[in-house]
This record gives C-alpha cells, structure tokens and sequence, in this order.
C-alpha cells in the first residue's frame, strides 16, 4: 500500500495556493503544513484550509509539524534560503523553477542535494503537460530536432504584478527547460539574446537563440505584451522540426475558450483543483514528487537538480548578453 507523503507548502501565493489545495486532494499526500512569512497570507491559508497548520516561521513550521517533504513555491528570492533549512533538516524538496535569480546562489545548495538528486526535486509542471509528455515521445522516436520555436506571451500587467521580474526569469525560463528536455540535456554551444525595454526601464520583450554542435537552433520568444482583452495568461505554443517531420503544441489555453465581453480560457494551465480528484499537469507533478519520496522512482529527467542548474546557467548567459549595447540599440 502507498503511504500518503506528508507535505508542507512554503508560500501561499497564487501558485503556492495551486500547490496546496492540489495536494490536499491528492490520495498520494496529506498536507500538514503551511508556511508564508506575510501574515495576511496565513489568514488566507487558514480560511482556504482551514484544516491544516499554518505558520509564518519556517523554523516553527519545521519544529512543530511532521512534514516529511515540502514544496517551496514561495518568491523566487527566497527559494535558497528556505531549501537550505529543509534540505538541513533531511526533508525531500521540490523547488518552483528557477532556484534563484543568482547562479551562485542556486549552486550553493548542491552539498546538501544527494548525488542523484533524490531528495530535491525542480518544480516544472510543462513537464507533465500531455501534450508535451507526447511531443517527448515522439522526439525520441524520430530524426533529430533540426528547430525549436517557442514562444510564450502574458499581459503587459504582469510588468505591474511581478515588478522587477524580466521574461527571461519569470516565463522563458518554463521553455529552457522544454528544450532541455526535448535535446536530452546536450549543451549548446552559443547563445545570444536580445531584448526591448519600455520607456520606464521595464523588459518587456525577450528573445534568446540557441544553437548545438549538429546544427540544430532553438528560437525563444517571451513577453508581456498581450493586450486586455485576451485572457489573464496570455498564451504558449512550441513547435519542434526535424528532417521530413514536425510537431506543434499549444500547451496554452487549453481546448475550451470562452467568450462574452472579453475572452476566457478557464484551463489555460491545465490545472484543474478539485476537491476530489484533481487533474493536469501540476496534478502530476505532485504525484511523481510523492512518488519520489517514496523511493518508487527517480527524479525525471528535466527536473533533477543537475538539469535546474544547467537551465540556471543558460539564463545567466542570456542575462549578460542582453545587458550589453544590444540592449542599448533595443531600447525604446
């Protein structure tokens, strides 16, 4: 019999609160405990689940629950700090891509990641989308990729809600591990990047260009661009080529769209947090995660922690590059 793996959720924002009501209805877990620093967000989580602890110190968290595993979906600036105390403490983590905006920083954790990557887990939830899991399929049954666009575009108000974030990090990022799965891991071998920047100083437009010894290009696209009237999260495509065939996703919106006075996307992510049976592809993630810790099977390639850290240093790259005169020449 599968023993439910006791979980704690570091974070209760939009995405934190995703990943603790999907893991309160999975069979495979039980949700023991939450953590957000903002007290606000406590209150909401004990309103929201009213059912499990909550607490705004990890410390206490850490001291005062049974959780066997965390998810760390908390911001992006404190993804290090809190998987440090949990890996310490001998927890299993999956930690929200990426690790951190600092190379440095996210290498920092690797003495306390085992060597295959047991115990830590990178949260990539386009991993586990169906149509993506069947594009891998197919990928390795043909001739190799020759090309990969990718493109991923949000609301120009994701400049206001996520200040600070550049596309590179905050969405590109979602693709570079695409493509690193899609390519086995291979490392390319040049890089270049360019972006645009509002008259404010904000990226919104990032392009990135990757290429491999065999010749095969991945063209990236990410922005915040989209106007009002489309839907809250923009939308995805990915399209891969190889010789004599090709194949096209559109991971977002989802099949179903819906239209009044402005349209709607309801499964744009294919996350779906019922009560009882929730599905998609953070459903998945987590069960793989509970899997995991359960020693049932390996960390999937495309989110150990080796393949969190080489997408890491492809976005260190791609940020140098598009801080030099390209920028310059971009900026409107």
């Amino acid at each position: 019999m599968f023993v439910p793996v006791r979980i704690g959720v570091v974070g209760f924002g939009n995405f934190g609160r995703l990943h603790a009501q999907t893991t309160s209805a999975l069979s495979e877990a039980e949700l023991v405990a939450i953590v957000d620093e903002r007290p606000q967000a406590v209150d909401a989580a004990r309103e929201c689940l009213p059912h499990v602890p909550a607490w705004t110190d990890i410390d206490e968290a850490l001291a005062k629950s049974d959780a066997e595993a965390w998810i760390v979906a908390s911001s992006t600036a404190s993804h290090v700090s809190s998987a440090k105390k949990l890996l310490t403490s001998g927890a299993y983590v999956l930690v929200e891509k990426p690790i951190s905006e600092d190379l440095a920083e996210a290498e920092s954790l690797a003495p306390l990641v085992s060597s295959n990557s047991a115990n830590f887990m990178a949260g990539h939830i386009v991993l586990f989308n169906s149509e993506f899991r069947q594009l891998l399929d197919e990928v390795q049954r043909r001739a190799p990729i020759a090309y990969i666009d990718a493109v991923r575009h949000r609301p120009a108000t994701t400049m206001q809600l996520f200040a600070g974030e550049s596309p590179y990090h905050l969405t590109m990022v979602h693709d570079l591990y695409c493509v690193l799965a899609l390519t086995n891991g291979v490392e390319p071998c040049t890089f270049s990047a360019q972006s645009r920047y509002t008259k404010d100083g904000m990226c919104d437009l990032a392009l990135a260009q990757l290429q491999w010894k065999n010749g095969a290009i991945a063209s990236l696209a990410a922005s915040f661009l989209t106007p009002g009237g489309m839907a809250g999260d923009g939308f995805d495509r990915l399209e891969v080529f190889g010789r004599g065939w090709s194949a096209r996703i559109h991971p977002n919106p989802r099949p179903i769209e819906i239209w009044d006075e402005r349209a709607h996307w309801p499964s744009a992510l294919e996350i779906r947090t019922s009560t009882t049976s929730p599905s998609g592809m953070l459903a998945e993630e987590l069960r793989c995660f509970c899997r995991v810790v359960r020693g049932i099977e390996p960390v999937p390639s495309g989110a150990r922690y080796s393949d969190a850290l080489q997408v890491q240093r492809w976005l260190d790259k791609l940020n140098s590059m598009r801080s030099n005169s390209q920028q310059e020449n971009l900026r409107c």
